[in-house]
């Protein structure tokens, strides 16, 4: 008889899931490469190893459990997620993926299934941009978008940077050119996520089935102005970077909501005001800027109208305003085969599910 998910299994991808809680009533936080991130690591290979998988790290941290097919010739099927989180985040994000791909795993192997190809389920390194104000540095090394050199420019709060932690972990730089995969190395890859909204909730439907990935632009934007004192500066004689860069923000929230892309988000995330003191208008105010559509176009059209934008606000409040592009990600569709045997599983289950587009950022090799 073939053993399909129980009760067991669902209290054990729980049990799983909340050993790695860091907080309670404030969320969970593991960023990339501290201690409670490095546990979640040792942790999940452990499971991985006691599944009998094949358990490998390349060289920028990301890690592979792997099911070995009766196939070597025939290429992989990957699953898996990140285990990283932004700061406080929520209990599932990343890690349902992982911990649900090592439950489909053991399903396969206690029921006897022999499959043909390599079933690795993985841990991306760093989807969250938290540490290093990137996100993706795994997926980008397996793309080839991100090189060791790379690494030297990524550098965190302590002023430390990816390329000498790396180091310090152990993980060889000599092995760096193996990490990048070329088209066909991967037959196909899919990814089990939580979904970051309540469409799903609302709408009563257990399964959302994905058509399409948005992808990130994000900028970081100096302001620099000139300080003074709030009550000796009169209205007229400001120049104020805080108000010029709320200015932009509003700008940015505008055009996202006029865009007629089919899912677009525009969002300033961070904002740093200097010298922060009640009673002085800012002289130098930093923000982030993150835009995301499943449209290419759409996100250029935004961008041209931030920058047309930025030299109004500029002439206007008498500030200088700079835009840095910290990347420009292309939208991604969903291979359609997978979408299609996606949707036949849940007839078969009786599930009801939704086509959507998922505003998350990942990267998928078909």
């Amino acid at each position: 008889m073939i053993q399909s998910a129980n009760k067991d299994n669902i209290e054990r991808i729980l049990r799983n899931i909340d050993r790695f809680q860091t907080g309670v009533g404030e969320g969970t936080t593991r960023v990339l490469f501290t201690e409670p991130e490095l546990a979640a690591r040792e942790y999940v290979k452990n499971e991985m190893k006691a599944l009998g998988l094949e358990v490998k790290e390349d060289a920028i941290g990301n890690i592979f459990g792997t099911l070995k097919g009766s196939d070597p010739s025939l290429s992989p099927v990957w699953t898996g997620s990140h285990i990283d989180t932004v700061l406080n985040a929520g209990m599932f994000d990343g890690m349902a993926g992982v911990v649900c791909g090592l439950e489909a795993v053991r399903l396969i192997i206690v029921n006897g299934i022999k499959p043909k190809r390599d079933i690795s389920v993985i841990v991306y390194t760093s989807e969250e941009p938290t540490r290093f104000g990137l996100s993706c540095i795994g997926s980008r090394a397996l793309a080839g978008v991100l090189s060791l050199e790379d690494t030297k420019e990524l550098v965190d709060k302590d002023g430390k940077n990816l390329y000498t932690l790396l180091d310090e972990l152990g993980y060889k730089h000599d092995e760096f050119c193996d990490i990048m995969k070329q088209k066909g190395d991967v037959y196909a890859s899919v990814e089990l996520h939580i979904e970051q909204n309540d469409v799903l909730e609302k709408e009563n439907i257990p399964i959302g089935i994905v058509k399409g990935i948005c992808a990130p632009t994000n900028f970081s934007v100096t302001v620099k102005g000139v300080q003074g004192h709030a009550g000796g500066s009169p209205m007229s004689e400001r120049k104020d970077a805080f108000m010029a860069a709320a200015e932009l923000a509003l700008v940015l929230e505008d055009a996202a909501k006029k865009s007629e892309s089919e899912y677009i988000t525009a969002t300033v995330g961070k904002v740093d005001v200097f010298p922060n003191a009640v009673n002085v208008i800012s002289g130098d105010t930093h923000m982030s800027i993150d835009i995301r559509s499943i449209d290419m176009a759409a996100k250029d059209v935004i961008i041209e109208t931030l920058k047309y934008e930025t030299g109004r606000i500029e002439k206007a409040k008498g500030v200088e305003i700079n835009l840095h592009l910290e990347n420009h990600d292309r939208p991604l569709k969903c291979d359609e085969k997978i979408i299609n045997l996606e949707k036949d599983v849940c007839r078969c289950l009786n599930t009801d599910y939704k086509e959507m587009i998922s505003g998350l950022i990942m990267t998928v090799f078909l």
